[in-house]
């Protein structure tokens, strides 16, 4: 092909890089993730507010949020392997090892500056099981999962020092992700799903089979 030949079609390719760079680049799961993003959180919020702590602790613990919550993700969203949460959540731990051990250490420290030093062991202990069972997402995995990937990148490229705010500013889209929301464009009728239970009173049984009276209330209950 000759160069003018070639000049003449820059346009045409043009258009087509914008075109496909319309293209949502995060849509693994979704081809229009819903919109989960929130404002910064202050650690106030319900689930997050340490009763007492200082600005240094309160930090600390949105660290060990986002430690759990992409930790979480490693072992639960491995099904879609272009997330990345595994090779994600193991890199973060390499490149912010200080930070993360330093914000483990300041909880301890809350702990037993709040209950004794046997108590805030115990207490410490406790915190860890509530954080990690908080980001349990049975009933909205794919939205938890499609977040956990995007806030998994940026929290690997984050500089060393820096990843209390990434927590900051994921924390709460994190938490959003919790409660299904689907597909913009497609929605998702799985999120939907109800069961449709027949009539378990026991005068609509005998002998473990539904008696021809409520037979018109389980179809209606079926819809």
């Amino acid at each position: 092909m000759t160069a003018p030949a070639i000049l003449r079609r820059i346009p045409a390719l043009l258009a087509c890089t914008a075109l496909l760079a319309a293209v949502p680049a995060n849509a693994q799961l979704f081809w229009q993730p819903p919109d989960l993003s929130t404002p910064p959180v202050t650690g106030t919020e319900p689930g997050l507010n340490l009763p007492g702590a200082t600005p240094t602790e309160m930090q600390a613990a949105l660290v060990w949020h986002l430690r759990a919550a992409l930790n979480v993700a490693a072992l639960q969203c491995d099904f879609e392997p272009t997330l990345l949460t595994t090779s994600n959540y193991n890199n973060m731990i390499n490149h912010h090892r200080d930070e993360l051990s330093g914000a483990f250490n300041t909880l301890g420290a809350y702990f037993k500056r709040v209950n004794g030093v046997v108590a805030g062991q115990k207490q410490l202990d406790q915190y860890g099981t509530r954080v990690y069972s908080s980001y349990s997402a049975v009933q909205a995995q794919i939205d938890f999962c499609q977040v956990a990937g995007k806030v998994g990148r940026e929290a690997i490229f984050a500089p060393r020092g820096a990843l209390y705010k990434v927590a900051q500013n994921r924390i709460g889209e994190l938490r959003g992700a919790l409660v299904a929301k689907g597909d913009l464009v497609y929605g998702n009728p799985a999120y939907g799903f109800t069961a449709k239970l027949p009539p378990l009173d026991k005068k609509c049984w005998k002998n473990g089979d539904l008696v021809k009276k409520c037979i018109p209330l389980w179809e209606k209950t079926r819809g």
